[in-house]
């Protein structure tokens, strides 16, 4: 009896999860599709009070923004804590409806300046040709990031995971698929010709900061985390030139600066991945709204 129930609880888990997948994408297409009757700005600007005011705290986010916070800066009064959650979470909120809203968030992208000390390496890789890896986070919107690169006519690759909610997930990848571009899912398939692209001269968006089983430790805000080496290791295997990269979001909350560092000099693996988390820890320092707290980076 006691195997009979064993083998019978996942069967049920499993069913209640297909149920429990198949609401939120319903509940999410339906909300996106609501959304899209409001203007753009007065989209992301709900958004973000939505995600703020009511989703953040519903969905558990908060609750574990505040629990990053408080890990990484001890010394941070309480009300500060629960402030900067606020501000987090309507980031984040913005940042999903733009990501819904691609043809909008391209213009918003194509007017974004290109800054900082990579700018011109940038374009020489480019113009010569030569695989390039751009390595974020998810910081401000990462994908205006791609979307500045394609409004100058390059042609970017980026890489997804699949989510559980199939068709909220074929509804998310249609729509940042309408503005052009390359999207590889992660998988086998997915990364063979990922590589092959990378490998034809053309450039490739990764984002790293999200907890890696399989990945190495390494110092990220002053704290041990699981990092995968995988852009590094890309880079050096394909001789890519590989530069840390950012979309920030500017004051008015709708407009981005590109921000794209030098890029990380070919030594290893290990130390050029702990360089490109050093380059986002700094960026998380200087715009700690900025970033997604809501992941479990530290486990």
């Amino acid at each position: 009896m006691v195997m009979k129930e064993t083998s019978k609880k996942p069967k049920s888990n499993g069913l209640w999860q297909r149920f429990i997948d198949a609401v939120i994408s319903y509940l999410s297409i339906f909300m996106f599709k609501l959304l899209d009757v409001i203007p753009y700005k007065k989209r992301v600007r709900f958004g973000g009070l939505l995600m703020e005011r009511f989703l953040s705290k519903a969905m558990g986010y908060r609750k574990r923004i505040i629990n990053n916070l408080t890990y990484i800066y001890p010394e941070m009064a309480t009300s500060d804590v629960q402030a900067l959650a606020d501000r987090v979470s309507n980031n984040v909120g913005r940042s999903i409806v733009e990501l819904s809203s691609a043809k909008d968030l391209m213009e918003a992208a194509a007017r974004a300046p290109l800054l900082g000390d990579g700018v011109q390496a940038l374009i020489a890789a480019t113009n010569s040709n030569k695989p390039v890896i751009l390595v974020s986070g998810h910081f401000g919107n990462y994908d205006a990031v791609r979307y500045a690169m394609l409004n100058r006519n390059l042609n970017v690759g980026g890489l997804y995971r699949k989510m559980r909610q199939s068709k909220f997930n074929d509804l998310y990848v249609a729509r940042i698929s309408t503005v052009g571009g390359v999207l590889f899912p992660r998988s086998r398939s997915g990364m063979a010709k990922m590589v092959r692209f990378l490998k034809e001269g053309n450039i490739l968006a990764l984002l790293i900061d999200q907890h890696m089983k399989a990945g190495v430790r390494l110092d990220f805000l002053g704290k041990p985390a699981y990092t995968a080496l995988s852009a590094a290791e890309m880079a050096l295997k394909y001789n890519a030139v590989i530069f840390p990269i950012y979309g920030v979001r500017q004051p008015d909350g709708l407009s981005f600066e590109i921000q794209v560092e030098a890029p990380i000099e070919h030594t290893d693996a290990e130390t050029m991945t702990q360089e490109l988390n050093d380059s986002l820890s700094k960026m998380v320092n200087a715009h700690k709204e900025q970033w997604f707290w809501v992941h479990k980076r530290w486990k």
